[in-house]
């Protein structure tokens, strides 16, 4: 069955993989990109199936345009991919504000810009599904990235929060969480920088690793292509998943140390409640909302 798409960040990376392997299983398009010039030999090779539009996912304007345009095209949207994100490799110390705001403001408001023009769209049809680009960073603070990881971090809360909400009118959302892949992610599109010698050991560590992984990591943007339309075709997708043998593994470890932290600490946050005679009978011992 054809579906609607829209993809962020459609020019290159796993974006341009998505985008080629959508069109590829005779789904149709709302290809994006900062300059849709780039966009066009998928036009040429697509026809009616593919339609272009410029998008800065940090430009509210932008993403109502194509929400617009998936509706007067194609009458909706079945799946969004906010995939448009860019981190770069710095120290906190040495990362100044405005280049904290700025990855913040294109990986977190970019996703969530875009999604909220997409959920009147989705609302009224009480389908869709909206796949959120995360990072292995999202789940583990990643040395030298911390605007990145402060925006991954933000997006698995968001989309958290999102899923329950979406849940109430028939609407799916699934956090995808790459690891290394063969990108232009590692190379043009990342500033790095060692920074000082205080940081060496994790920061310069950090830059060095991605020059020396480019070109070969693990992941394959073609495979992961086809997982993502796997995933667009399922009734109850996962809502997070994680991309790659290494993403994977990070996260497997990183997860297991926090249980045992918790376990380590447990008596000491529990010492922070009343007695339990202390309690109101109808109150759960601990809120969310807290």
């Amino acid at each position: 069955m054809s579906q609607r798409w829209m993809i962020t960040g459609s020019s290159r990376g796993i974006g341009r993989a998505l985008s080629e392997a959508v069109l590829g299983a005779g789904h149709r398009l709302i290809a994006t990109a900062r300059d849709p010039a780039q966009l066009d030999d998928l036009v040429k090779r697509h026809g009616e199936a593919v339609r272009t539009a410029r998008l800065d996912v940090t430009d509210p304007a932008d993403a109502e345009a194509a929400m617009r345009l998936a509706v007067d095209c194609f009458g909706g949207l079945d799946v969004l991919v906010n995939n448009a994100g860019y981190g770069n490799v710095n120290s906190v110390e040495d990362t100044g504000l405005d280049a904290f705001r700025q990855q913040i403001e294109t990986n977190l408001f970019g996703t969530i810009i875009v999604t909220k023009a997409a959920i009147p769209v989705m609302r009224a049809q009480r389908s869709g599904h909206i796949v959120q680009f995360s990072s292995v960073g999202g789940r583990v603070g990643a040395p030298g990235r911390a605007p990145y990881s402060a925006a991954k971090w933000g997006v698995e809360g968001f989309s958290e929060v999102l899923a329950r909400e979406m849940a109430l009118i028939g609407v799916k959302v699934t956090i995808v969480e790459p690891g290394g892949f063969r990108t232009d992610f590692a190379g043009a599109s990342t500033s790095l920088e060692e920074g000082r010698p205080e940081y060496d050991a994790v920061v310069g560590a950090a830059a060095r690793m991605q020059r020396e992984y480019d070109g070969r990591q693990s992941g394959d943007p073609a495979r992961a292509a086809q997982v993502l339309l796997q995933l667009a075709r399922l009734d109850r997708p996962p809502l997070r998943l994680p991309l790659g043998s290494d993403a994977l593994k990070i996260i497997e470890q990183a997860d297991l140390a926090r249980l045992q932290e918790l376990d380590a600490w447990r008596a000491l946050s529990l010492s922070t409640d009343f007695p339990f005679e202390d309690r109101a009978p109808d109150r759960p011992a601990a809120s969310p909302a807290s």
